[in-house]
């Protein structure tokens, strides 16, 4: 399950699910009502960063099934165009700490600043604080096949 504003994590969800050895399903929390998930052994959740924070939709996602996600194989990614410490400090920000230490696997996949998708002021943002005239992406398909490859040689 996934959230995205510009597309950046749906990219890397259908991403991650070609690389998956089980079946995969994949469903954006904006149009997937409730999501039954006692029908599913394992779950990733992600969402891209956005002024610094996670989707709304992905919070309440685990906030309201956090009981079940904590016995279920559990995944975690975000995307953002930060690296290193601030990212890992973004994606200790996204997921509670009981999420981040059941899961089986955790990711950053990069981002990407797509202008075709934003309104005026979020390009202008963009352009002020990060310094990017133009659409780019950075998302790292390392990071998806490590993470991949942590979940599909993952045994409960």
């Amino acid at each position: 399950v996934f959230a995205t504003k510009h597309g950046c994590a749906e990219t890397c969800s259908q991403e991650l699910k070609q690389k998956l050895r089980e079946e995969t399903l994949v469903l954006n929390l904006k149009n997937s009502g409730h999501i039954n998930l006692n029908d599913f052994n394992t779950v990733v959740v992600g969402g891209s960063i956005h002024a610094g924070r996670i989707q709304k939709r992905v919070i309440k996602f685990c906030s309201e099934n956090m009981e079940i996600l904590l016995k279920k194989k559990l995944g975690l990614f975000i995307c953002c165009m930060e690296q290193g410490e601030k990212a890992e400090k973004r994606f200790n920000e996204a997921f509670p700490e009981n999420l981040r230490n059941h899961a089986s696997a955790g990711g950053i996949f990069g981002g990407e600043f797509n202008f075709e998708k934003m309104n005026f002021i979020e390009k202008f943002i963009v352009r002020k604080v990060a310094k990017v005239e133009n659409s780019v992406s950075e998302i790292s398909e390392e990071s998806i096949s490590l993470f991949a490859e942590q979940l599909n040689n993952y045994s409960v």
